[in-house]
């Protein structure tokens, strides 16, 4: 196991990009929708449709369930997979609105409000972990295909480590730190800003603020 510690690592990357402002969105509804749109798509797609979304004044729960599938299909289209996230959109709004909205659910404990989300067909791990940090504030850790690379790179990761398993590992590893919530907050969004200038599939090593620690460095 490298020596240097997983908080280091967050404060290198602070000090190298500066604060994300990450989730970009004006409500946490939006959060909770782009979370959705994000699987399997770039961020910049699911900008694209959010826009559709504003732009039709649909962005509530109520109006998506009013609205047509057909129509939101069109919506969807920048996102790839439209007609799976309609269905899984309608299908959140579904549950959502029954749950009595926002307001209810955010009085939940995280255990439980973790359970409930995971419950919703089409909302796996990572999505349900993005919708509690970034839309209820809560602090756990997300794991995405970018901390995967990340963290095998540099050598903390050996095989195939569960999503759960490397979840409580990060969380356990930061247990000490005060603002866990905006720590993670952070965190996620800097692994992914590092993955998009530095640890891509072809890793572009110059210049990367992590490369004296990376055990798959390339010169």
């Amino acid at each position: 196991m490298p020596s240097t510690s997983i908080f280091q690592i967050y404060k290198s990357l602070f000090q190298h990009y500066g604060e994300q402002n990450w989730w970009p969105a004006e409500t946490p509804f939006e959060v909770m929708l782009g979370a959705i749109l994000t699987q399997n798509t770039s961020w910049r797609n699911v900008e694209k449709a959010i826009e559709n979304l504003k732009a039709a004044a649909a962005l509530d729960a109520n109006t998506l369930l009013r609205t047509r599938t057909e129509i939101l299909v069109q919506w969807l289209r920048p996102v790839g997979y439209f007609n799976v996230k309609a269905a899984r959109l309608k299908n959140f709004c579904h549950w959502y609105t029954a749950q009595g909205s926002y307001e209810r659910l955010n009085k939940l404990d995280t255990h439980k409000l973790r359970d409930e989300l995971l419950s919703i067909n089409g909302v796996g791990p990572e999505t349900a972990d993005d919708m509690l940090l970034y839309a209820f504030r809560r602090p756990v850790f997300v794991i995405d295909a970018y901390t995967r690379r990340l963290f095998a790179r540099l050598g903390y990761l050996e095989g195939d480590v569960s999503y759960e398993a490397m979840r409580t590992w990060f969380e356990k590893k930061l247990s000490h730190v005060e603002n866990k919530e905006q720590v993670f907050n952070e965190y996620h969004a800097l692994i992914v800003q590092h993955a998009k200038y530095h640890c891509k599939k072809n890793p572009a090593c110059a210049g990367c603020c992590l490369g004296k620690i990376c055990k798959a460095r390339i010169d």
